[in-house]
């Protein structure tokens, strides 16, 4: 059976051939071929020139994924293994991150050329994230090529919020294949080890993509008061306690991940740190009325942000946030500025730093602005792969 055509309007074509892998409605003409969602398509240009190949989904706002530029070219078992085959290399063979009881992304969607699929490696474990209907429904052989490729003792399906509504795809948390994760997996990571909890964590389970930003910032911290905002299982807190701290104070709100944390610290042998259940605006603004001062203050918050219609909310949420942590920083404190809403670019949050500096007659100077472990790599063709942005700054 020929393969159904998505052909594009006039002129909309260069950034498909430029290979970006999201084709929205907006542009396309028409299809031919009637193609089923999850279908393999060909997309063309409005001149009937061949650009891509991809799957196709009528139900989400990307109707078209593109995944090989290479013309007839078929998204089989084949092609899955090379793409994946690929990505390992980089984790293995580039950035030698396959080490016993590692943890690392295996597969970063768009980043590794396989829009919507996540995999990350838990040790003897994988957790998969599906945000494509048409991946989504490849599953069993995606699966199956993990397991040639990785040997894992069991592959976790973990879902993404209100991704059946964004994609048509009814996908439900649970065990894809093999055997169930322990409760105290765990895995080694710059010399610490950190419990993982595949089926209730966050993400997917931890935040793989802070791990080089964590250990950048326990560098600044030895002797040091540090707040650790945002804490979850402990992340920054933990490393700033490993490198020395004086003392530190991680909050969070939810208890589940704090109880981590503090098994976490156990795990590590520490004991100068101190997880609070809290509401991290109410609690810091608490702190700011008590006088409390800190040396080193981390801002890791989680998505404020998913779509353009949030963002000036988000915005004010972060503005919130600086303003109370230049508070709370002594002179001569370090600030650490995390931001994982995509929406906003590093510009949009060093603005957003500069002008709360200013507003709050403190001197602060940038020295480090920084992203994603390098197993998050970007992808130049779709820079919303570069999502992750961590401003280290002084401030006086």
């Amino acid at each position: 059976m020929p393969v159904p055509k998505v052909i594009l309007k006039a002129k909309r074509a260069q950034p498909f051939f430029g290979r970006h892998p999201w084709v929205f409605a907006g542009a396309i003409e028409r299809t031919e071929g009637d193609p089923a969602d999850g279908a393999e398509v060909d997309l063309v240009s409005h001149g009937g020139n061949f650009v891509a190949r991809g799957l196709y989904n009528a139900q989400s706002k990307i109707n078209v994924r593109l995944y090989c530029w290479e013309e007839g070219r078929a998204l089989d078992r084949d092609f899955f293994r090379e793409r994946l085959s690929r990505a390992l290399h980089l984790r293995h063979d580039v950035l030698k991150l396959n080490g016993p009881d590692a943890g690392y992304r295996v597969c970063f969607s768009e980043a590794d050329y396989l829009s919507g699929l996540i995999v990350d490696r838990y040790g003897d474990w994988l957790s998969v994230q599906f945000t494509a209907l048409g991946l989504a429904a490849r599953r069993t052989e995606i699966a199956e090529v993990l397991r040639e490729l990785l040997n894992p003792k069991g592959i976790y399906l973990r879902t993404e919020k209100g991704i059946g509504k964004l994609e048509g795809a009814e996908l439900h948390d649970g065990l894809l294949w093999g055997e169930l994760p322990p409760a105290d997996l765990s895995i080694a990571e710059n010399g610490m080890r950190f419990l993982v909890n595949l089926a209730e964590g966050q993400k997917t389970g931890y935040y793989l993509d802070q791990r080089a930003n964590r250990a950048a910032v326990a560098k600044l911290c030895a002797g040091k008061r540090v707040l650790d905002a945002f804490t979850y299982t402990g992340g920054f807190g933990l490393y700033a306690a490993k490198g020395g701290a004086a003392e530190v104070l991680s909050l969070d709100a939810s208890e589940p991940a704090l109880e981590i944390g503090r098994k976490n610290a156990a795990l590590n042998g520490l004991s100068n740190i101190t997880f609070e259940k809290a509401d991290v605006f109410g609690h810091m603004g608490e702190l700011v009325a008590a006088g409390r001062t800190f040396d080193v203050v981390v801002l890791d918050p989680p998505k404020f942000a998913r779509n353009r219609a949030a963002v000036p909310d988000a915005l004010k949420g972060y503005r919130r946030l600086h303003q109370l942590a230049l508070k709370l920083l002594a002179r001569d404190g370090i600030l650490v500025s995390c931001c994982c809403t995509g929406l906003i670019a590093m510009t949009d949050l060093e603005e957003l730093i500069a002008q709360v500096a200013v507003e709050s007659k403190r001197d602060l100077q940038l020295l480090e602005r920084r992203g994603a472990s390098p197993d998050h790599p970007v992808s130049v063709t779709c820079r919303e792969t570069g999502y992750l942005k961590c401003v280290i700054s002084r401030v006086w």
